[in-house]
């Protein structure tokens, strides 16, 4: 059984009871290296002499190597369509159409910092960058950058510019049983960590740090207090880039690993 402990658009924690540490190895591996984004992977520079309306005169040789501009673009997250196509799997066959392939542009004159904001569909005006302030290049006086680029889908495996998420992990649930007559200050703890009591009674209270509270981690010294952990039961917690939300990850995870489980024993059967 899984339940959602806490949610935001860029961050979920959440338990799963009744699995192996097996299971829950592939869960991580899948929201690590599995999850389709989309990212930058052509670079287009037009390079040359540029002039603006006042007929002033711009050249677009940039201070850094392309290279490196490459791939600095390449590593800005942008806001991601589950629904586009691969561009390897595409019916325009890897050639590049609006199901698999959304152009952005960058026509920044100096001097000034040349901005993540910069980056503008082209396409598709929906799928933007989710961080505007990441700067890219400082331009200086009577430089320019006009490039064109190019953004498919990927996964985290084949390069770390489609990995969706990061902070991604693990661990068992642990209880703490405090006996109220070995622990003169349990009502402190009580009151500073009220959403991790389970239970309470005359004669003990129950605490989880499966939603964290920093002062518990000080039970684990104090006499009349049992530690308890529950190697079937984990809790799960990572974030997002922004390009996708949390929930949808955890949704596309899931059904990853169940399609992928399904083939494996269709191609044991077979």
């Amino acid at each position: 059984m899984m339940k959602i402990l806490e949610l935001k658009d860029n961050f979920i924690r959440f338990s799963i009871d009744g699995i192996t540490p097996a299971i829950a190895n592939s869960i991580r591996r899948t929201l690590i290296n599995d999850i389709p984004k989309l990212a930058i992977e052509n670079v287009i520079y037009h390079h040359g002499e540029i002039r603006d309306a006042d007929g002033n005169v711009y050249d677009s040789s940039l201070p850094l190597f392309d290279e490196i501009l490459a791939s600095r673009i390449g590593l800005i997250p942008l806001k991601t369509d589950l629904s586009m196509n691969f561009r390897d799997e595409c019916s325009c066959g890897g050639k590049g159409c609006d199901l698999c392939t959304v152009t952005y542009s960058i026509n920044k004159l100096g001097p000034g910092m040349v901005y993540s904001s910069d980056i503008m569909p082209v396409n598709n005006p929906e799928l933007t960058v989710t961080d505007p302030l990441i700067p890219i290049v400082e331009l200086k006086k009577n430089q320019a950058m006009l490039v064109t680029c190019e953004a498919i889908l990927g996964r985290g495996k084949e390069h770390a510019k489609w990995q969706a998420t990061s902070g991604v992990s693990y661990k068992y649930h642990r209880n703490f049983h405090v006996n109220k007559a070995a622990l003169d200050n349990w009502q402190f703890y009580k009151d500073t960590c009220p959403k991790s009591v389970l239970s309470e009674n005359d004669t003990t209270i129950l605490f989880t740090d499966d939603i964290p509270c920093s002062y518990l981690s000080q039970l684990m010294e104090r006499d009349g207090v049992v530690v308890e952990e529950d190697s079937t039961k984990f809790i799960f917690k990572f974030e997002t880039d922004g390009s996708l939300k949390a929930s949808d990850v955890l949704s596309y995870a899931l059904h990853r690993l169940e399609n992928r489980f399904t083939a494996l024993m269709e191609s044991l059967s077979d």
